[in-house]
């Protein structure tokens, strides 16, 4: 079996769309999501492709595909990017069968790495909600370090909730 992550192309954007907009709302909530504050999957496709249309110092997000054998099975994306110094990114593995195999802790390696390259980045963040167990192990393991644990509204599709802070430094 062959991994590869790398740049999501715009024409793979529905992989994002198709994700949360096809999610049990249950699994949503396990992720902070509110989904009333989803958009349009239309939308969301076309924001990934204006993104990737920036040079990369202009850019408000970046996404990666996961592939196995060239086949999507997860993605992750970047944002709150302050260029050279630091960004937050965000995780997911698309298939229920695939989560808690390890494969994720992978793949979190492989996107920050190319965050890290094309952003110039010192720090990368991830904030999962703190009741999320697999994110958080995920993150671990691929060498985040815990920073703490708080209350917050993590991004424009979450509610209110626990989160955990984590961070890899260069």
């Amino acid at each position: 079996m062959t991994l590869l992550v790398r740049e999501m192309l715009p024409s793979e954007a529905h992989v994002v769309s198709t994700y949360f907009h096809n999610a049990t709302p249950e699994f949503l909530e396990t992720m902070g999501v509110d989904p009333t504050r989803m958009p349009p999957a239309l939308i969301w496709q076309e924001r990934i492709g204006q993104q990737y249309a920036l040079p990369p110092e202009r850019r408000a997000a970046v996404v990666a595909l996961w592939l196995m054998d060239d086949q999507p099975i997860g993605f992750s994306s970047c944002d709150k990017i302050v260029y050279g110094e630091s960004a937050t990114m965000h995780l997911h593995v698309l298939h229920p069968d695939r989560r808690q195999t390890g494969i994720g802790t992978e793949c979190v390696r492989r996107s920050a790495a190319i965050y890290f390259d094309m952003l110039k980045l010192k720090s990368l963040f991830c904030e999962p909600n703190a009741f999320n167990i697999g994110p958080n192990r995920t993150l671990q393991k691929a060498g985040f370090k815990y920073v703490k644990t708080h209350m917050t509204v993590p991004g424009p599709l979450n509610f209110h909730q626990a989160v955990t802070r984590w961070v890899l430094e260069r």
